[in-house]
């Protein structure tokens, strides 16, 4: 999942803000720049003798603890199935791998082993995008979807750095998240602007004094750099890998920079790498219009929908006029906070990573009618990863920490008040939303290191990549413009005609045969295969 900043920090339930592009690592400024060196220059740079001692450590595993408060909380992984139990360990890495000698840092990992240990092919490494998500909780709550795959691959995920138990950015305490939710984000007046813009200065300034050292080094290209050092830690000749949303733009960074190395690869739900931030959060709004469309479409067909309307245009517009009766006058919501516009537009986004949450949308969108905004707000809080204590993971901060360590783009306030038309007009309900998002990253500390990754692998094995038709977060096309950038025979497309973010974890027979065929017996899809 690449969640837009936007989104974010608006109000990570599945896998959204504007969809910045992917970061880099060290410049030669050792600042946590582009690296811009080729692929040959990455697969066959000498590693320093501290290098060396990190790439043969020896991993510590032990039964995982619960997840802690900045990967969300709850209680301890339950075993899989068979009575296979998870494992967590630590893997050191260097927080800047332009000065492997210097400082390190403790990544985080988790393990299931895989059932069949004499047909083990290797470790299958899983991002689940974000970027924010903690694999070292993500993998454990959705392993027996891929149990399938546990029977020749050892499962395993980790917490990129600056992320969970992985150096976790710290920006704004608990108390000044709950504030932040509730204020304004799609301002409509001066004074409104003039907060907006102050609450992101505070933010931002939260973030440097807390984690200020990190940040320059949070970037994708060190997180790739982190995933090979995974593979040779592990055991691995070649990586063998599972990117969904934003994991699959540090798949395809990680194959531009050591295209020799990756294995059995597939990136599912993906992130376009042709789009700088502007075009990407623009993009991203037609998707999320896009399943709004169906979602209302699918409700007005139906006699039992909850909301009034004959045709999905007008359930639209009484949706539409719900959220401006909200910004004029928020509802109850959970405990003493309030449903505002915003939370129920972060609400109403997260819901449609998933169609299976759609009729939960229905409920709530009826209930904040009537006064009641509860459940409309607990699906604001699960994608802003509030826990119901009132804690919040480290995402939101993770979220936007990564993205603008790796994208260039900067908006003033101007800029990003030209750009509200044509968000309007791509997304009447979302565009207003996603446009103020732009301001996400200014005033950021670090300098951003790309405006487009590059991705191009040429002479690397083949690499599924999946699109969904229905896809509100990472729209289909990215998935046919990652295919192209990769490269001719390296970039396998494959298309799922669903809805929702990703296509493996839809249930889809189809597309669940040529990705376990694929990642199990190396049989490759051929190109442009359709599903669904």
């Amino acid at each position: 999942m690449r969640t837009s900043p936007a989104l974010r920090a608006a109000a990570l339930a599945a896998t959204a803000t504007v969809l910045l592009p992917l970061a880099a690592c060290s410049d030669s400024d050792d600042s946590g720049g582009a690296d811009r060196s080729t692929p040959s220059e990455a697969s066959t740079a000498s590693p320093s003798s501290t290098a060396r001692k990190l790439s043969s450590q020896k991993l510590d595993w032990q039964p995982c603890p619960a997840p802690n408060e900045a990967q969300g909380g709850g209680g301890s992984p339950s075993p899989l199935p068979g009575g296979t139990v998870w494992e967590c360990s630590f893997m050191d890495a260097p927080l800047d791998y332009g000065k492997p000698d210097g400082r390190t840092i403790e990544l985080a990992l988790v393990r299931g082993k895989a059932r069949n240990q004499d047909r083990r092919i290797g470790s299958l490494l899983f991002n689940f995008g974000g970027p924010g998500a903690s694999g070292v909780a993500t993998l454990p709550a959705f392993g027996t979807e891929y149990e399938k795959l546990r029977t020749r691959y050892d499962l395993v995920s980790f917490d990129p750095r600056g992320v969970g138990r992985s150096e976790g950015v710290e920006c704004a305490d608990n108390a000044s998240m709950d504030a932040r939710n509730q204020e304004d984000s799609t301002p409509d007046d001066a004074a409104e602007e003039k907060a907006l813009v102050a609450d992101q200065k505070s933010y931002i300034a939260d973030c440097e004094k807390n984690s200020g050292a990190e940040l320059p080094f949070v970037g994708t290209t060190n997180a790739a750099r982190d995933l090979d050092l995974m593979r040779q830690v592990l055991g691995d000749d070649k990586l063998s890998y599972f990117g969904i949303s934003y994991g699959t733009e540090l798949g395809g960074v990680y194959a531009h920079l050591f295209p020799g190395r990756v294995g059995r690869a597939v990136l599912d739900a993906v992130v376009d790498p042709t789009q700088d931030a502007g075009q990407s959060s623009l993009d991203q709004a037609k998707g999320f219009q896009l399943a709004f469309d169906g979602f209302t479409a699918d409700c007005a067909e139906r006699d039992d929908c909850k909301l009034p309307g004959s045709t999905g245009k007008e359930v639209e517009q009484w949706i539409a006029d719900l959220l401006d009766q909200l910004e004029k006058q928020p509802v109850d919501g959970l405990g003493d906070r309030q449903l505002t516009q915003s939370q129920a537009t972060t609400a109403v986004a997260s819901a449609l990573y998933s169609q299976e949450s759609w009729t939960l949308l229905e409920q709530g969108l009826d209930e904040a009618d009537g006064g009641d905004g509860a459940l409309l707000l607990a699906l604001a809080d699960s994608y802003n990863g509030r826990s119901k204590e009132g804690h919040y993971d480290n995402s939101t901060a993770a979220n936007i920490a990564i993205s603008c360590a790796d994208s260039k783009q900067r908006f003033s306030l101007e800029q990003t008040k030209a750009a509200l038309p044509e968000y309007r007009k791509a997304s009447p309900v979302f565009g207003d939303y996603l446009g103020w998002g732009l301001l996400s990253c200014t005033g950021w500390p670090v300098a951003g290191a790309w405006d487009t990754p590059d991705v191009s692998a040429p002479g690397a094995d083949p690499v599924l990549v999946i699109g969904n038709t229905g896809d509100p977060a990472t729209p289909y096309k990215g998935a046919r413009a990652m295919a192209e950038e990769l490269g001719k025979g390296v970039g396998i497309e494959l298309t799922y005609k669903g809805e929702g973010h990703g296509a493996y974890n839809s249930g889809d027979a189809c597309v669940q045969k040529a990705v376990d065929g694929y990642l199990l017996d190396g049989r490759v899809p051929a190109a442009g295969t359709v599903c669904g």
